[in-house]
């Protein structure tokens, strides 16, 4: 797209970050309601599974469609990516049941799949990387100002309106991002010579679904499985068997949906490597944050969007300050460790939190773990595009996509069975410490709700609390508030433990980024040469310095 002008470039840029902002936006604004809205619809059994099967097509269509934008271009899959992300979202707010709910959410994260891989390439082909690095940090400022307005968004509509509005408050911009694309976004032609590589697109997504699955269904409590099962091994199994054919077609097919040939640029295999633990523990912890500030607080949905808007903030002003620190000097090395160093100390941090800790320190312990991970989120995507031939851009951030969907969805079902057993293990000691249970009011109402309460995720309904306490007599009230706040100790320990296990992992993600080779970001002065290298070689390595 070198023959487009700056203004058209512009233009293009607004269509893809508005396509961008539509499907954050309705990520962030779901995260703090969904506790209110699976009370509404019931299931809370199935709670997950409307987290799960977003996670599940999301990372499946955005590996897919790939290498199939290399092939036809970006615009078709831009458009089908805003089509049916909106179409899920309408379909959502319509739900009656919590099966439903998850049907829709299972449209919603094939489309937003489909446009965040899309959307990342499409710049890689308006921009040269040193360029392009100040438009990573925009975009990655996207997800900070959707982190700000979706929490505080969500928890206002699910406190004063319906929850429906949730997911349909946003359609118009879906439908300015779908005419925005439509009407300026350049059609390409087919590449000659390359098909589409069935067999191994279905053996990739036969490897991902079971091992996504396997994850998603490991650990305790309901609707989950032992590790050792014979569901979760049968899954890991096919896993195994799936990535052997998969890996075997690619060998052989003419085009492979992903080139092994890639994974033998140290620049793209470290950058990936880095991409899945830095998501494992950003993803397996901060999940956990609303948790902890509307459980163990006891803080109200529109509070919870307050408390965690520096963290968003600091995260959106650091990701842009980065990309255009990167622009300037054409470096990111430094840059990318330190980011993780400081998200890493701000989950280590945040370990160290209790249930009495001031909401001042909650909400330090965030803006710190936002100051690094908006230092570090941008630079790995631009070091894999920075990486490769232009010609192989869509597969190659796909495949970052990939690990990074990847890392977070095992680190959450990681932190999730961390989380469980340290509850159970924290529980076990209050419960013990309490003394007979012969000193509890015998009282058949309150023996109901604190059943119902010791599922943790009721902690996060505070109108259900609220009518539970009330509901019972003044000396059962005592008692209910009393095995309350162990309860909610017992799940401070948990979602804490979830942190430093966070950290631990994050950490592994410095010690990999160590060995991060530094490649000049190439700018438009190298952009013959690199044209040239790219013709005449299938594995991209950078300009050398000094060679440009």
């Amino acid at each position: 797209m070198s023959e487009l002008t700056d203004k058209k470039k512009m233009t293009i840029m607004i269509a893809i970050i508005t396509a961008m902002f539509f499907s954050a936006i309705n990520q962030t604004i779901i995260g703090v309601a969904m506790p209110r809205i699976i009370a509404k619809l019931g299931g809370m059994d199935y709670y997950s599974w409307a987290i799960t099967i977003y996670l599940l097509t999301s990372t499946v269509a955005s590996v897919l469609v790939g290498k199939l934008s290399d092939i036809y271009g970006r615009k078709p899959f831009l458009l089908a990516g805003i089509g049916l992300f909106s179409i899920g979202a309408l379909l959502s707010g319509f739900s009656g049941t919590i099966f439903q709910l998850i049907t829709y959410r299972a449209i919603q994260g094939a489309g937003a799949g489909i446009i965040m891989s899309t959307a990342f390439t499409a710049m890689g082909d308006l921009y040269e990387p040193r360029e392009r690095a100040k438009w990573t940090g925009v975009m990655s400022a996207v997800f900070g100002v959707s982190s700000v307005a979706g929490p505080l968004l969500g928890g206002y509509i699910v406190d004063h309106l319906d929850w429906h509005w949730v997911f349909w408050i946003f359609l118009p911009i879906g439908v300015i991002a779908f005419t925005l694309i439509l009407l300026h976004f350049p059609r390409v032609e087919k590449r000659q010579g390359e098909s589409v590589d069935y067999f191994g697109s279905l053996f990739l997504t036969t490897t991902i679904v079971p091992m996504l699955l396997a994850f998603s269904w490991a650990g305790d409590g309901p609707n989950k499985y032992a590790w050792g099962s014979w569901q979760i091994i049968s899954l890991l199994a096919v896993t195994v068997v799936s990535l052997g054919i998969f890996l075997w077609t690619e060998t052989k097919v003419k085009t492979p949906v992903l080139p092994l040939g890639l994974f033998k640029n140290s620049v793209f295999t470290v950058s990936n490597l880095v991409g899945f633990f830095l998501n494992a523990g950003m993803m397996g912890a901060i999940i956990y944050v609303p948790f902890f500030v509307q459980g163990v607080k006891g803080i109200s949905p529109t509070m919870a969007g307050y408390v965690a808007m520096p963290m968003s903030i600091a995260m959106l002003v650091t990701s842009a300050l980065a990309g255009q620190l990167m622009t300037k000097t054409g470096k990111y090395k430094k840059m990318a460790i330190s980011g993780l160093l400081v998200m890493t100390a701000g989950m280590v941090l945040m370990y160290f939190m209790v249930p009495s800790t001031p909401i001042y320190l909650l909400v330090l312990y965030m803006i710190i773990l936002g100051l690094g991970m908006g230092i570090a989120m941008p630079v790995f995507s631009l070091t894999v595009q920075n990486a490769v031939a232009p010609k192989e851009l869509g597969v190659a951030t796909a495949t970052s996509q990939l690990f990074r969907n990847l890392g977070g969805t095992i680190g959450i079902a990681v932190m999730g069975s961390v989380m469980s057993a340290s509850m159970t293990t924290k529980m076990t000691q209050l419960s013990a410490g309490m003394g007979q249970a012969g000193a509890m009011p015998n009282d058949p109402a309150l023996a109901e709700k604190l059943a119902l309460f010791s599922n943790p995720q009721n902690l996060l309904d505070q109108p259900k609390i609220e009518a539970a306490l009330h509901s019972l007599s003044p000396e059962s009230q005592a008692a209910f508030v009393h095995v309350l706040d162990m309860i909610r100790d017992a799940m401070s320990y948990g979602i804490t433990t979830t942190f430093l296990t966070g950290a631990i992992v994050a950490g592994f993600a410095v010690v990999i980024a160590l060995f991060l080779k530094e490649i000049p970001l190439r700018g438009q002065s190298q952009k013959q040469p690199e044209k040239r290298a790219a013709d005449n070689s299938s594995e991209w390595d950078g300009v050398q310095p000094g060679k440009a």
